[in-house]
């Protein structure tokens, strides 16, 4: 995983890696006296928004919780809309995508999903893995638990097969088998809906992210509430374990 950029380097109102926890929908849904479903199909079009304002100011990579690998103990019903809004938006969106010259990827454990929408999505990535925009990467049945877990495993069987010394696992080999391995660390997480924790999501690769949560609805988070982020983001001082002394003087 490449490292954080340097402090000076952070003087910036553009995050190189943008992670954002899209939450609210149902709640988005209530409010407006619609059903879940009715909400869920709303913050698809913050999603188009955002993934457009934030290829405009220069993010790198967009990382986006869709559906994490709790998410399946949601009602049935709301289970099974949420399956098909995904089915449609690889069938639809992609296109759109790859006219834009967006990458996609898709994270998590995608053996738990259906068989047309894992073909869907080996299909999505195929057809736009050659592009050179901004790369978009959608977390779906996504855990950062199971991230690191999956990750250490495979350092394990290195060391069963006597491909790696246990005393070589250290952070560096572990960050290279994590998910978005090759991919900037993220450099800013935005939450939506009020709520204010991080909910088993990039463990991992948050761990020198600026938080910055947004008491919006997702379906009502837009393009200037992501600027307001941004600027938020950009009065941050990053000091990565050094002081603040320490960080001026790299940047004079």
């Amino acid at each position: 995983m490449t490292p954080p950029q340097s402090p000076e380097s952070h003087a910036q109102a553009t995050p190189r890696h943008l992670a954002i926890i899209m939450d609210g929908n149902n709640r988005w849904a209530k409010a407006h006296g619609l059903s879940g479903v009715r909400g869920h199909r709303a913050g698809v079009e913050s999603v188009r928004a955002v993934i457009r304002r934030a290829a405009e100011r220069g993010v790198e990579v967009l990382t986006l919780f869709a559906f994490s690998s709790e998410n399946w103990k949601r009602p049935p019903s709301e289970v099974n809309a949420l399956m098909e809004l995904f089915l449609i938006a690889l069938k639809r969106e992609v296109k759109k995508l790859h006219e834009h010259d967006i990458r996609l990827s898709i994270i998590g454990e995608r053996e738990g999903f259906s068989t047309s929408i894992q073909k869907h999505i080996a299909r999505a990535e195929a057809l736009t893995e050659g592009n050179r925009g901004m790369h978009l990467v959608i977390a779906a049945n996504y855990g950062g638990r199971w991230d690191i877990a999956q990750a250490a495993q495979r350092l394990a069987t290195r060391v069963a097969a006597g491909e790696l010394a246990a005393g070589e696992v250290d952070e560096q080999s572990l960050g290279r088998e994590v998910c978005l391995a090759n991919a900037p660390e993220v450099d800013l997480c935005i939450r939506t809906s009020g709520e204010q924790r991080i909910s088993n999501f990039l463990l991992w690769q948050l761990a020198y992210a600026e938080l910055h949560f947004s008491p919006l609805l997702w379906p009502d988070f837009g393009a200037e509430a992501l600027d307001e982020a941004f600027a938020d983001f950009a009065r941050r001082q990053r000091r990565f374990g050094m002081t603040h002394e320490q960080v001026e003087a790299q940047g004079a």
